[in-house]
């Protein structure tokens, strides 16, 4: 009886092995997106001209974005950062007003991250993806003359990204 109950656990024992060893799923953030400008709350003159994000998940465990707007004026500006998701701080390079950042991803389907230049904080956005996967709408929260701003904008996934 005991042979045949170590038999059983054994067995019991592979058949849980597949679904242990399953890769996890990619977050449906990763990609390219693309702001629709037309939804910003702002006069259209002085809405970008366009507005572009890149997600990647790294092999690291590191998450990388990438940002690249232009302006009403036509200059690019750019934004690039690799970080840990468990809220720990890191570098931001580019000529957008970002130097640090810190992030973490609760669910897969969202992104919060916290952007600060040069020691003072500058926004907190909100990323999440629709259920279809075709939509990602930004949250952002910042500070204008001591009251609290909230701007949410929408982005579509760019031709050819999963």
């Amino acid at each position: 009886m005991t042979s045949r109950f170590a038999a059983w656990l054994l067995v019991g024992a592979l058949i849980g092995v597949p679904v242990a060893a399953a890769p996890s799923t990619a977050s449906p953030l990763v990609g390219e997106w693309t702001l629709d400008v037309a939804t910003l709350p702002m006069p259209p003159e002085l809405r970008p001209k366009r507005v572009a994000l890149s997600f990647r998940d790294g092999s690291d465990g590191r998450w990388s974005t990438q940002v690249e707007i232009i302006d009403a004026k036509g200059t690019r500006l750019h934004s690039s950062s690799t970080v840990a998701l468990d809220g720990t701080t890191g570098r931001a390079t580019g000529t957008y007003q970002v130097d640090v950042v810190a992030a973490k991803m609760p669910e897969p389907n969202v992104l919060v991250m916290q952007f600060v230049y040069e020691g003072i904080p500058r926004s907190t956005r909100v990323y999440s993806v629709s259920g279809d996967g075709a939509v990602l709408t930004e949250t952002e929260v910042y500070f204008r003359d001591g009251a609290p701003v909230l701007r949410t904008a929408h982005f579509t996934r760019a031709a050819g990204n999963p």
